[in-house]
């Protein structure tokens, strides 16, 4: 997953901050995160992005009805699909604390299909990898997914994916560099 290239678009200098990026950007520092890193830091060249992005980034990181265990296992999938190395490395260490086995952890950044003890995990797995590869969950699947993590569940992790591949895809077209994790 490793991206050598140079990037193509770095954050705004802070010493160059519009006030609407510095109002954004300390709104972003202030909240769980901590820091403005990564895709949110470009997207502050666009502050009214940065802002509804994030926004909906911690809805999906902290407050869906995933656990967090099976939130970071979507988000690790989606990172391996997407080649997405800034992702991985912020957040491996985040499934880790969440009790996602570290046999998991390494099947997928070996892509291979992990071995799963738990239903959930597996249907998630197997959700997030559908959804990215075929655009698409068949019937059984989304049968099998509601059954075992509920409907409402179902639409977080849907939020989940979909916010993740809108992280992806900011890594990897303005070749965010992992060493800013």
């Amino acid at each position: 997953m490793t991206n050598a290239r140079p990037p193509r678009l770095s954050p705004p200098a802070p010493l160059d901050f519009t006030d609407r990026q510095r109002e954004v950007h300390d709104e972003i520092a202030s909240g769980p995160r901590g820091a403005v890193r990564g895709p949110l830091a470009v997207w502050l060249h666009r502050p009214e992005l940065a802002e509804r992005a994030q926004a909906l980034g911690r809805y999906c990181r902290y407050e869906t009805l995933l656990p967090p265990k099976l939130s970071e296992l979507a988000i690790l999938t989606t990172a391996v699909i997407w080649g997405a190395e800034f992702e991985w490395q912020s957040h491996e260490p985040a499934a880790r604390a969440a009790g996602l086995a570290a046999g998991v952890i390494d099947a997928l950044r070996s892509g291979l299909e992990p071995e799963f003890d738990t239903a959930e995990e597996a249907v998630v797995h197997a959700f997030t990898r559908a959804a990215h590869i075929d655009r698409q969950v068949d019937d059984a699947l989304y049968a099998r997914a509601v059954e075992v993590l509920g409907r409402d569940t179902v639409v977080d992790l849907v939020g989940l994916i979909g916010y993740y591949s809108l992280i992806s895809l900011t890594i990897n077209i303005f070749r965010v560099p992992a060493s800013e994790s």
